[in-house]
């Protein structure tokens, strides 16, 4: 029989073998996840004898995480803004980077429920409904519009809501950017596809097999994403409201020329934990 400490070294030491970024994670959140246990287990019960079908478990997902398969999607989930999110092969895997995006906007939206105002956001390419559900587990006075052209994202996203008990102000639209969408909104914010085409074989094996290429794919120059928001959110925007975006690292300016000749001045920016520029926030000149 396989013991709990014994199962944490097998999988710590074949990642680190097969030359795993961050193996020694990787492998404590494999096993953690298919044994049910936490890391207090692990110090408290190491010799804890474990079925061998769990062990089993594990070795599979230490197999497909060799063969560079994200850890979060072996797990088919990820932790975002402190929210327990599903994952789809329909939906990116929400990343820390895109919490800059929320953290931008909160402040803006935190001013208006101060002052007695309910905001509604719209999320355009919404994917497993993150920022959404972020802004909305973070300021009760929001309810959220949440777009995306595949039917399985919004499936995801809308479980996701229900999971996390945001059902009743999270609705969502299959649409391809502003088409299906009615109506006027406090915040548009997305996190959209903004990979240039002859990019996108340059990723990492984790970026370019597990996540769906339409929510990468920005077109030839990676703006294509941008100009259609561009577009159109001034019809849908009210009269104080913010446009927010998240940008690839090196966007910021063909980004900032994009918006000012649709109509946008740039009110705000925020930098990842990379120190690369992320997200940019606008308002109607």
């Amino acid at each position: 029989m396989t013991t709990l400490s014994a199962l944490h070294r097998e999988a710590r030491d074949r990642l680190a073998e097969a030359g795993i970024e961050n193996a020694a994670l990787d492998a404590r959140l494999i096993v953690e996840h298919f044994t049910a246990t936490r890391r207090v287990d692990a110090i408290r019960a190491p010799d804890r004898t474990l079925d061998p079908g769990i062990a089993t478990a594990v070795r599979d997902a230490l197999r497909r995480r060799i063969a560079r398969e994200p850890v979060h999607r072996i797990l088919g989930r990820r932790e975002f803004y402190g929210l327990d999110l599903k994952l789809s092969p329909a939906t990116l895997e929400p990343r820390p980077d895109t919490e800059t995006l929320v953290d931008l906007c909160l402040p803006f939206l935190r001013e208006r429920a101060a002052a007695g105002g309910v905001s509604r956001i719209l999320d355009l390419g919404t994917g497993t409904g993150a920022i959404a559900l972020a802004f909305l587990s973070q300021i009760p006075q929001t309810t959220a519009l949440c777009t995306d052209i595949s039917a399985e994202a919004l499936e995801t996203a809308l479980s996701n809501a229900d999971i996390n008990g945001m059902k009743g102000r999270f609705g969502g639209i299959v649409s391809n950017w502003f088409e299906a969408v009615d109506g006027n909104f406090t915040l548009i914010v997305s996190n959209p596809p903004y990979i240039p085409t002859r990019d996108i074989g340059m990723l990492a094996s984790e970026v370019r097999y597990h996540d769906p290429v339409m929510a990468l794919d920005g077109g030839l120059d990676g703006l294509d994403a941008y100009r259609s928001i561009a577009a159109g959110a001034g019809r849908h925007l009210e009269e104080a409201g913010r446009v927010a975006v998240e940008i690839g690292f090196d966007q910021r300016q063909d980004v900032i020329g994009i918006f000012e000749a649709g109509g946008f001045a740039l009110k705000g920016s925020a930098k990842d934990l990379g120190g690369n520029e992320r997200a940019l926030m606008f308002a109607r000149l």
